[in-house]
């Protein structure tokens, strides 16, 4: 091999190495999607089972306050439009709540059990979006969340601070309040008291 075809070779090769970083390394790869918004439209339930059993509600209750929101993706939400087809459960929360934290695990896991039976829907008080969707992948909520900034949809409710939870009937009787909230247990044995009917 001649000297003149050797430096060739390597001038070659280092060009060809030069190529591929600039390639590898210059961004051309495609970017990385941003994640989903948490508590967003993707989260909102499909179509109720057709074969759903439901307790008919007490008569002489109130109806619930049929109020509408803004997602945290900015979807807006009727939950008249919930209600029409399943009972829906209300959880008041903020992310700064300590009980609200110690609860939701369990009541996140909660909705995923009776995930077509009841809507889960979350009404975040006074936060921040960071915080938010932050609380929302840390205790894994898989519900829609309805951002309630300036506490309308709380004083409607008559909730004063977090944490609270709103039990409502499909059709939209108000069922049972808890203000300062509830444990899961607590509240999948009303459900299967007042709502569920098997």
């Amino acid at each position: 091999m001649t000297r003149g075809y050797a430096a060739r070779l390597a001038a070659v090769t280092l060009a060809l190495a030069v190529a591929l970083c600039t390639t590898a390394c210059s961004g051309d790869e495609p970017p990385a999607r941003p994640e989903p918004v948490a508590g967003g439209a993707a989260a909102l339930p499909g179509p109720a089972p057709a074969n759903l059993a439901l307790r008919p509600p007490p008569s002489g209750l109130p109806g619930a306050p049929a109020v509408t929101g803004a997602l945290t993706d900015g979807s807006s939400l009727a939950f008249a439009d919930l209600w029409a087809e399943r009972p829906v459960v209300l959880v008041f929360f903020s992310s700064w709540c300590t009980v609200c934290a110690e609860r939701q695990n369990a009541l996140s896991e909660l909705a995923r059990t009776h995930r077509d039976k009841v809507v889960f829907v979350g009404v975040a008080v006074e936060d921040t979006t960071q915080d938010l969707q932050q609380y929302l992948r840390e205790h894994r909520v898989e519900y829609p969340v309805v951002v309630d900034d300036d506490g309308t949809i709380s004083q409607s409710y008559a909730v004063r601070e977090p944490p609270g939870v709103v039990m409502i009937a499909k059709g939209g009787t108000l069922l049972r309040g808890w203000p300062g909230g509830v444990d899961a247990p607590a509240l999948d044995s009303k459900l299967r008291e007042l709502v569920l009917a098997s």
